[in-house]
């Protein structure tokens, strides 16, 4: 066999699809779309190995139009000239559909190129792509086209197309292929939702078997095992997945949900992504514990120096110590808040001149006398403050810093109205 094992077992109708049924489903819209036969153009959005090509191929196999395949990886502007080339003549008198995979790797001037040609309907455009069209496709294309997200596919799904795999295997080998319950279950949820490396897991286990005296092939757990040691985990370091973790592991930590923050923290470690998984960690710990329990800032720091001290896989233990602390800290935003409310305020240009008795007085220019006088100093008055205006002018009366319903929060609060209140006597 020379073709790849997916290719040669790839479904050729809608029926023979293994998962996607939020979108192939009876009564689905792309499902209506696609036995209309009037295809518009179309993006097809979401990890590799989920039926974005196999979906493209059946659609190419519903119409009558020309079909022609580049791949953004390896296709040229005269490539795409030569498919624009044939447009009105006798081998494309029904249109030309073009499928276009790993569209992200197009640049703009490419992708420009197909603009004029999608807009007049002379070509009909479907686009695979991995990352997230909305940031790199041209917008013009997008707004001419209608997205569909594709999904993970589950377990259930893919053990149908293992099985499929198997059998097609028997019957191309010429063997009697005996597989263990085992093996289709553990082949089906260690590929990370993906058909493509399911097929490839299978074939690899008929090639590591070897016929028994009777000449039955057995495929063993113990096999698919040492193919696949651990589970594939889709993680691409600047692709989406990368960030949805990172937000979740960050979410769930601020949720105070020590077991699913706990689950996102070894995802990042176990793609080696240490920095990352330090880097937010450090960031939750200012914005969401904050002044709630302010000496979390220095133990996660402390936790986080030592794991990258120590490095991988030893790291995991410290990182493990400082999230499921901060999960279960009492959590407050207040400071968060408050210095994104200052900044707002900057960005809007509302801020005035410092109020001449803040002023640094070291100065020998003009009016240098009147610089920093009538600074009252807090040391010099009871429990070392004093009333004094701070803020400039225009923003005397704002009030950035909201405190926390926290314990720690509240204390600095009563103190202080304690205080202001024994000052005001």
């Amino acid at each position: 066999m020379s073709a790849p094992l997916a290719d040669l077992i790839r479904p050729a109708s809608l029926d023979d699809m293994v998962g996607q049924q939020h979108l192939l489903a009876p009564g689905k819209a792309l499902r209506g779309i696609i036995e209309s036969g009037n295809i518009p153009n179309l993006i097809f959005y979401g990890p590799s190995g989920v039926g974005k090509t196999t979906l493209a191929g059946i659609i190419a196999g519903q119409t009558d139009m020309k079909l022609h395949r580049l791949n953004g990886t390896t296709a040229s502007t005269a490539d795409i000239k030569a498919v624009v080339e044939e447009i009105d003549t006798l081998a494309a008198v029904n249109g030309i559909l073009l499928y276009l995979d790993e569209i992200q790797y197009f640049n703009k001037k490419q992708q420009q190129t197909l603009l004029e040609h999608i807009e007049n309907g002379g070509i009909t455009l479907i686009a695979s792509t991995t990352e997230n069209p909305y940031f790199y496709v041209y917008n013009a294309i997008l707004s001419r086209s209608t997205v569909f997200e594709f999904k993970p596919v589950d377990s259930a799904d893919i053990a149908r197309a293992v099985e499929r795999a198997f059998r097609f295997l028997e019957k191309e080998k010429s063997l009697s292929i005996n597989v263990e319950p085992e093996v289709i279950s553990h082949i089906s949820t260690s590929c990370g939702g993906d058909v493509r490396k399911a097929i490839n897991a299978a074939e690899l286990c008929v090639l590591a078997s070897k016929p028994d005296a009777d000449g039955v092939l057995h495929i063993t757990l113990e096999t698919a095992s040492q193919l696949s040691q651990r589970s594939a985990m889709r993680y691409d370091r600047d692709g989406d997945e990368h960030y949805d973790i990172l937000s979740s592991f960050q979410k769930s930590m601020r949720g105070s949900d020590p077991n699913a923050a706990i689950h996102y923290l070894a995802r990042l470690l176990a793609a080696g992504d240490l920095l990352s998984a330090c880097r937010r960690l450090m960031v939750c710990a200012c914005e969401d514990v904050g002044l709630a329990y302010p000496m979390i800032i220095p133990i996660v720091k402390a936790a986080v120096d030592t794991a990258l001290q120590v490095g991988l896989p030893e790291a995991r233990i410290p990182l493990a110590d400082a999230v499921i602390l901060v999960c279960n800290a009492p959590k407050s935003n207040s400071a968060y808040n408050a210095i994104d409310a200052a900044m707002s305020d900057l960005s809007e240009g509302l801020s005035g001149p410092i109020p001449r008795h803040l002023q640094n007085k070291h100065f020998d220019g003009e009016d240098a006398i009147t610089k920093g006088q009538f600074y009252l100093y807090p040391h010099d008055y009871p429990n070392h403050w004093t009333y004094q205006q701070y803020l400039p002018d225009a923003l005397r009366d704002r009030v950035y810093y909201k405190p926390g319903d926290n314990k720690t929060e509240q204390a600095f609060k009563e103190y202080w109205d304690g205080v202001k209140r024994k000052s005001e006597k």
